[in-house]
């Protein structure tokens, strides 16, 4: 059995919240203490689909390869930039020292980034950065 992918996904949105000092939501527009939405530039993860894999079928203990993608959100292409470099500096050197109970963080791989172009939305001057990164975990 694979670990559980929810403490993994709640770890990554702290501490994208804290690595980057941008507000995290997890698959929302995150929210500040009192409700309102979050200032720009802000983070919203996503998770998408993963994939496990590991021993026969007599071993309980398997490997797995949870995909997210981290979108930054903002109002000019400078702060999307800035913030895509954050996640960057978070998912290549924070993620190892994760702690998530029952599980230990052994691979990371940055698998999408937006060639440094941000893109503009269509809701007005909302501009968005789109990076996706693979993170490996095995049972601790």
């Amino acid at each position: 059995m694979s670990p559980p992918r929810l403490p993994l996904t709640r770890a990554l949105v702290d501490v994208l919240a804290v690595g980057t000092g941008r507000p995290c939501g997890l698959g929302v527009l995150p929210r500040t203490a009192d409700g309102q939405a979050a200032a720009f530039p802000y983070l919203i993860l996503d998770s998408l689909p993963g994939e496990f894999s590991g021993p026969s079928f007599g071993d309980w203990q398997a490997d797995a390869a949870w995909t997210y993608q981290a979108t930054s959100v903002g109002e000019r292409a400078d702060q999307v930039q800035w913030l895509g470099d954050r996640v960057r500096v978070v998912v290549a050197d924070r993620l190892r020292n994760l702690d998530v109970p029952g599980m230990r963080v052994i691979d990371r791989e940055l698998t999408y980034d937006a060639d440094g172009e941000p893109v503009d939305g269509s809701q007005g001057s909302i501009v968005t950065y789109v990076q996706r990164f693979t993170i490996t975990v095995t049972p601790a």
